[in-house]
């Protein structure tokens, strides 16, 4: 148990302190998709989803999502957002909706977490307008895209191959 960061070595959770770490810019960069099928991908790309704005309801909940991310995660620091964006764009190709978040802090500690939230709550947004139209909706592929500052350095996912 001495190798986990949030488990005390004779039981119990806790929050790692963090109050001795510097503050340092702090990004993060996260991504996921939510595969619409072709109705809703139309209905969404010609806004006439009776719901509402589809995209536009999505990236203001995205946002919301990321500042309750300590809310929600347990044990995850609050963090001082300085900056959140959340790009929804429609995905042709794939009947889709791609959905990219990024975050921004000054502290001790990191906003992946924040952006990956956003990613998240995005999609549960686009999912809830639409499942009225079709159940077969699938959100996935949320992940990291890619994280500066820290300790641990910057990172930058590698591409996929295309093999």
């Amino acid at each position: 148990m001495a190798d986990f960061t949030h488990v005390h070595p004779e039981g119990g959770v806790h929050m790692v302190d963090v109050s001795g770490k510097a503050d340092s810019l702090r990004t993060a960069v996260a991504s996921g998709r939510v595969h619409l099928g072709h109705e809703a991908f139309e209905r969404v790309r010609d806004n006439t989803v009776r719901k509402g704005d589809v995209l536009a309801i999505a990236q203001i909940a995205g946002i919301m999502g990321a500042k309750e991310t300590p809310r929600l995660i347990p044990l995850c620091h609050q963090v001082q957002i300085q900056g959140v964006d959340v790009e929804l764009k429609l995905n042709e190709r794939a009947e889709a909706v791609d959905i990219r978040a990024f975050a921004k802090s000054v502290g001790p500690t990191g906003v992946e977490m924040e952006a990956l939230t956003a990613v998240s709550v995005a999609a549960l947004t686009v999912y809830d307008m639409c499942k009225s139209i079709t159940k077969d909706l699938r959100i996935g592929d949320i992940h990291l895209v890619a994280k500066t500052g820290g300790a641990s350095g910057d990172y930058l996912r590698p591409e996929p191959s295309s093999n």
